[in-house]
């Protein structure tokens, strides 16, 4: 059975799609942002509805936030980095809402067509305002689980360090949970080699699908390094952001290496987006706010001329070797477009998706005028091919309705194969419901949609997703 998992949109921060096995999901209504998941099975895009609710629902727990899928279909990982319990570890006292914005992780398992709430997750060290759940990554078989805590405040760095000294404000960090049988459990807590105050680390994760390569992303890091293992002791390129990739061995996990670009600046927000292959030894990283003015494959990232237009990088490994393969660029880049802002990588390593959710073309479709503007925040997707450092766009796509501030590329997910991608429009505004309605009723606003698309010798659009109960302001997808 094929799955897609959709989550939905709440109060502004970017939810997640998740391809590989389960139809539309949205946020729901219930407990105000509390938030629930819709899930659907059959065919290539589901019409039967399953709702996951998490045992200690609350208003303004934002469930749903992030969300993963295992690659065989059988576990789901749903954060809520707003939850305020004060509970630690393991199934701890869901009640305890002593610790505002502290976040949590609930894990949800399938036996036939049931799911049931399998774990409710926090960190060893859960305090007020952490944010646990802001990003989570499964394994292939999903039995390793990875969350981000972009606002945890500990000054230790590594992975053996001391998660109660509070010395560096919303630093970040990242945990490795693991479960044997139905039990789960802490595996690692991990920080960065450099960990400073503000940095964000764990704002974006990534798993490989044995689980035991890690990539964490910390888009506000300050190093003005660039390439691998530079000197990460520089502050002096505010916000240009790092990647850190961790490596396990046995139970045991170690830092493999310190990411930058070879242009890295300030404000370019590098590590805003990651994705692994399934092997964990590619590694695409976008960088949403970069100002480079070229096109395509390889240009020169000195030229700043195209302020927040956006890249993406392609890093490849060589046993334990890292090094930057390719620099990309939209191929119609242009100041504001956001080119970055989500990407996915196929589990082959073969196909990146990455999106611009600020690109203004009113283009409709594949590979249509890219030149036309006339559509502000309209939002695009890219798609490339190729491998090591050979890479090049194959498709320009935009929504069949496009619309100024659909701001389509909110969240991108691809299929294992790279011949299928779906792709969020937060702020689409139809008032249509399931599969393929009325995309020119723009009467519920911000609603949200969600577009499938697939290669059969060229891509074209397959679905038009919307949710089970589209409401103004869901910002579904």
């Amino acid at each position: 059975m094929k799955l897609l998992a959709v989550c939905a949109l709440l109060a502004g921060a970017c939810g997640r799609l998740a391809f590989d096995p389960i139809a539309p999901g949205d946020g729901g209504d219930a407990g105000g942002d509390s938030g629930d998941g819709q899930l659907g099975d059959g065919g290539d895009i589901g019409m039967r509805s399953v709702t996951l609710t998490p045992a200690n629902s609350d208003a303004g727990d934002e469930f749903g936030l992030s969300l993963a899928v295992s690659r065989d279909g059988s576990t789901i990982a749903v954060g809520a980095p707003l939850e305020s319990s004060a509970a630690t570890t393991i199934n701890g006292n869901a009640a305890d809402n002593s610790a505002l914005e502290a976040g949590a992780v609930y894990v949800f398992r399938r036996a036939g067509d049931t799911w049931q709430q399998e774990a409710y997750i926090k960190a060893a060290n859960a305090e007020l305002g952490d944010q646990f759940g802001w990003s989570v990554a499964l394994s292939g078989d999903g039995s390793t689980l990875a969350v981000g805590a972009r606002h945890e405040d500990s000054a230790s760095v590594g992975t053996s360090g001391d998660p109660t000294n509070n010395g560096a404000m919303s630093s970040g960090a990242a945990y490795v949970f693991v479960r044997a049988g139905m039990a789960w459990s802490q595996q690692a807590y991990v920080k960065a080699s450099n960990s400073d105050p503000q940095d964000s680390f764990g704002e974006r994760i990534a798993l490989s699908d044995s689980g035991d390569t890690l990539a964490v992303g910390a888009p506000l890091e300050s190093s003005s390094a660039t390439l691998i293992n530079g000197n990460q002791a520089n502050n002096n390129a505010t916000a240009a952001g790092a990647v850190y990739v961790y490596l396990r061995t046995g139970t045991t996990w170690a830092q493999q290496a310190y990411v930058k670009p070879s242009s890295g600046e300030a404000n370019d927000e590098f590590g805003y987006r990651i994705a692994l292959s399934a092997s964990g030894d590619l590694l695409a990283v976008g960088a949403y706010r970069e100002d480079g003015s070229t096109t395509g494959v390889g240009g020169n990232p000195a030229d700043n001329a195209a302020l927040n237009s956006g890249a993406a990088y392609v890093f490849t490994r060589a046993m334990t070797s890292w090094t930057q393969a390719a620099y990309l660029k939209a191929s119609n880049t242009a100041p504001g477009d956001n080119f970055g802002y989500s990407l996915a990588v196929s589990a082959d390593a073969t196909r990146i998706a990455i999106s611009s959710e600020s690109e203004a073309s009113a283009a409709r479709g594949v590979d249509g005028n890219q030149a036309d503007n006339a559509a502000p925040n309209s939002g695009a997707l890219y798609m490339f091919a190729g491998s090591g450092a050979a890479w090049a766009q194959q498709a320009y796509i935009k929504a069949s309705n496009t619309d100024a501030g659909d701001q389509l590329g909110f969240c991108v997910a691809l299929s294992s194969t790279g011949d299928r991608v779906v792709v969020g429009a937060s702020s689409e505004s139809s008032a249509a419901t399931g599969i393929d309605g009325d995309q020119a009723d723009n009467s519920a606003t911000a609603s949200g949609a969600v577009y499938a698309f697939g290669d059969a010798g060229g891509w074209s659009q397959r679905s038009y997703i919307k949710a089970l109960d589209t409401g103004a302001g869901d910002e579904f997808g």
